[in-house]
């Protein structure tokens, strides 16, 4: 095995996750593309050849440039009001990005923390989340979101609080069943006999044993926020116009798709290869962090 190698000889825990990561070049290929896209929306002021906002109206619905009638400073053309679609989906990564944080996170903390209460304390308590989370899941996803957004109101915090509530339960399930596996092993009861008392078991010993699957499914739900936030965006519940977030720009385009394709395209394949890559470092992930598929 080519890794690097601590002190003590062995491999460092970094460089083992690395090689186990690497040898999947679908995750490598993704994780480069997510470094772009991420390149990209920290330093979009700088990439950006216009304003997101800025319109021109004697340049409306100008093609891309490589095709009759394009100008080389549009490269990717313009909108119905003449805006740069380029700038645009530049800036648009940025609020991507922001909502795909801002939703795991809460997703996570609330679903962990939910979670490993149910998993750890079991009985009636367990009982009454674990209905709860299973009606939040019998709803189709993309539908509870969009009642509770018609309830909070349109915007882009209101949507990214209802997809966190959609998400939540994937992470309570998981904690309390990795929680449930390993309260009953060795090191647990070990440090139960030695005095350690209920939140130092739970937050100190058990947590930190459940991550790796935790660190995986953040992953997905990453993905998996920022395509319910662009249907949403699409729908007109989500980020409001003049917004330059991907699925409001898609909605805005509509009815330009047969006589302006780029409108349309553009956007729509700046989602598909953000989710696709953010999907294939997450098989990576898996593969990095799962102890059975390492040894195989």
């Amino acid at each position: 095995m080519s890794t690097v190698t601590t002190q003590t000889g062995h491999p460092s825990a970094l460089a083992e996750f690395w090689y186990y990561f690497s040898r999947n070049k679908g995750a490598v290929i993704g994780l480069a593309v997510f470094l772009l896209v991420l390149f990209v929306a920290v330093f979009a002021p700088l990439v950006a050849p216009h304003g997101p906002t800025e319109q021109l109206r004697d340049k409306l619905l100008l093609p891309p440039a490589w095709m009759e009638g394009g100008e080389a400073s549009y490269l990717l053309g313009t909108d119905a009001v003449g805006r740069d679609i380029l700038s645009r989906l530049i800036y648009g990564s940025r609020f991507s990005l922001f909502i795909g944080l801002v939703v795991v996170t809460l997703s996570v903390i609330s679903g962990v923390l939910i979670g490993l209460v149910a998993g750890y304390f079991r009985g009636r308590v367990d009982t009454f989340i674990m209905r709860i989370m299973d009606i939040i899941l019998a709803f189709p996803s993309l539908l509870l979101a969009l009642v509770l957004v018609a309830v909070l109101g349109p915007g882009l915090l209101n949507a990214m609080i209802a997809i966190s509530l959609v998400n939540q339960p994937h992470f309570v399930r998981l904690t309390r069943a990795a929680v449930m596996a390993e309260k009953s092993k060795d090191y647990v009861v070990g440090s139960r006999v030695a005095g350690a008392g209920t939140f130092r078991l739970m937050f100190l010993t058990i947590l930190p044993n459940c991550l790796a699957p935790l660190i995986v499914q953040a992953t997905l739900a990453f993905s998996a926020a920022i395509l319910d936030a662009a249907a949403l965006g699409f729908l007109g519940m989500g980020a409001q116009p003049p917004t330059p977030e991907w699925g409001t720009m898609l909605a805005e385009a509509r009815e330009f798709i047969q006589r302006a394709w780029w409108v349309v395209t553009f956007p729509g394949l700046a989602i598909l290869v953000t989710v696709l890559a953010i999907n294939l470092m997450g098989d990576g992930l898996r593969d990095a962090l799962d102890p059975k598929l390492k040894r195989s």
